[in-house]
């Protein structure tokens, strides 16, 4: 019997509270106006590339509930 070949995922990507905030800039920028209305102006701040999504978010005061909302209205948009 013939090993099936499996096919690639065409699930989309997510956007999850462990991604570094400057991957999720490359890799997401829609989600960028999300960040600034939440007030994180992550994009240009050097310490993207050293902290999660939930790290910026907790470092600017916001509780669990509102990250679970901003990441899911940033993963209806990308």
């Amino acid at each position: 019997m013939p090993l099936k070949k499996k096919k690639p995922s065409l699930k989309k990507a997510k956007v999850s509270k462990t991604i570094m905030l400057g991957e999720l800039i490359q890799k997401f920028p829609k989600s960028a106006p999300f960040l600034a209305e939440a007030g994180l102006h992550c994009i240009g701040c050097h310490i993207s590339a050293y902290e999660t999504l939930e790290q910026g978010c907790r470092a600017h005061g916001m509780s669990d509930k509102e990250i679970d909302l901003l990441l899911k209205r940033m993963n209806a948009s990308v």
